[in-house]
C-alpha cells in the first residue's frame, strides 16, 4: 500500500464518516449543518467520528472569469465526485444550484435539506432596489440569470463581473467597485450576516436560479449504508419542487451559459413550477408557468421546458 493509501486506511479507521465540502464560509455552514442533523438523528455519530473534508475545487481558484467562460456548474464539484468514486469521503454536501443537472456514473443524489429562503438579495448603499438605482449605475454581478433580468427591468444599467464568495462581494462593495450586486438570501442566512444594505427581491421581480436555497447531498450509487443514514434527514417537500425545477432546467439543456430561472412550490398535493428564459441582453424573455401532481415532479419539469423551448423557436 502506498503512503496516500495508508494516510486513507487511517483515516478509516478514526471515522465513521467522511464528509467531502468546499472551503467557502458558506460551503463549511452547510457541511457543519449536515453533521449536527446527522449526530441529532443518529446515536453512534458524534463529534469525533464525522470528519469534514475541506477541498478545493476549479470553480473557487479561479476568480477573474465568468463560470460561463470556463467551464459552468460543474467547476464546483468534480474534485469532491471524484473523491465520492474512489470512496475517500463518504458524502458530499452541495449548494444544489451549483450542480449540474446530469451526475458523474456511479453517483446520485440521496437527501434533501429543507429549503431556505429562495429569494435573491439586492444589495447596495446607493438604492433599496434595482428601479431606484441612478441612471447608468453599476451592478456587479457574475450570474447570467440575474444580470440578463436587471436589464430587462433597467436595460440602462452597467453589468461587471462580480464573482467570490459572500465577504469578497460584500467587500467589493465597500470598496465602490460597483453600485449594487447581487446574493442569495440563503447564503446570507445561514451566515448570519445582517447588514442594512440587504433588500430581499420579491420572486415576481427576480426569479431564483433553479434550486436556490436547497442544499443536497450526493453519494456513490452503491452506498446504500449512507443512503440510511441519510434517510431521516430528507425534507420531502424540497425535494419535490427542486426535482421539478431541475427537470425543467434539463430540458432547456441548461447551464451558466443561458439566463434561465426556475421556482416551484406545493400546495395540497398539487405542485406549482413557473420558469422563465430570457436573453443575456434582458430580451427575448420568455416565462410560463404550469402545475400538477406531486408525484409527477420530473413530467410536470420537463413539459415545462419544453414550452419555454418552444417559445424561443
Amino acid at each position: 500500500m502506498d503512503a496516500k493509501g495508508a494516510s486513507y486506511s487511517m483515516e478509516r479507521q478514526k471515522f465513521n464518516l467522511i464528509i467531502g465540502t468546499r472551503g467557502s464560509k458558506l460551503a463549511l455552514a452547510q457541511a457543519y449543518e449536515v453533521k449536527g442533523l446527522l449526530i441529532e438523528r443518529h446515536a453512534h455519530l458524534n463529534e469525533d467520528n464525522i470528519a469534514i473534508n475541506v477541498m478545493s475545487t476549479r470553480g473557487d481558484r479561479v476568480q477573474d472569469r465568468n463560470l460561463s467562460e470556463i467551464g459552468g456548474k460543474g467547476l464546483f464539484t468534480e474534485e469532491i465526485e471524484d473523491a465520492l468514486l474512489k470512496g475517500a469521503i463518504d458524502i458530499a454536501v452541495h449548494s444544489l444550484k451549483d450542480m449540474p443537472t446530469k451526475l458523474p456514473e456511479g453517483l446520485e443524489l440521496a437527501c434533501y435539506l429543507e429549503r431556505e429562503d429562495v429569494r435573491d438579495a439586492f444589495l447596495s448603499s446607493a438604492a433599496s432596489s434595482i428601479n431606484d438605482l441612478p441612471q447608468g449605475a453599476t451592478v456587479g454581478t457574475s450570474s447570467l440569470r440575474r444580470k440578463a433580468q436587471a436589464l430587462a427591468i433597467r436595460p440602462d444599467l452597467k453589468i461587471i463581473n462580480f464573482r467570490g464568495n459572500v465577504q469578497t462581494r460584500l467587500r467589493k462593495l465597500d470598496e465602490r467597485v460597483a453600485d449594487a450586486t447581487f446574493l442569495a438570501m440563503a447564503g446570507l442566512n445561514r451566515l448570519q450576516i445582517e447588514d442594512p444594505r440587504v433588500f430581499p427581491i420579491d420572486t415576481r421581480d427576480l426569479l431564483p436560479a433553479v434550486a436556490q436555497g436547497a442544499i443536497t447531498i450526493e453519494v456513490a450509487r452503491n452506498n446504500e449504508t449512507m443512503k440510511t443514514l441519510l434517510a431521516p434527514l430528507n425534507h420531502r417537500e424540497t425535494e419535490l419542487t427542486v426535482r421539478a425545477e431541475r427537470a425543467m432546467l434539463h430540458e432547456l439543456d441548461g447551464s451558466c451559459r443561458t439566463p434561465i430561472a426556475g421556482l416551484a412550490s406545493l400546495k395540497d398535493g398539487i405542485l406549482t413550477l413557473r420558469g422563465r428564459v430570457l436573453d443575456e441582453d434582458g430580451t427575448n424573455d420568455r416565462s410560463d408557468s404550469i402545475s400538477g401532481d406531486e408525484n409527477n415532479p420530473e413530467k410536470i419539469g420537463h413539459e415545462l421546458g419544453q414550452r419555454l423551448k418552444c417559445a424561443s423557436c
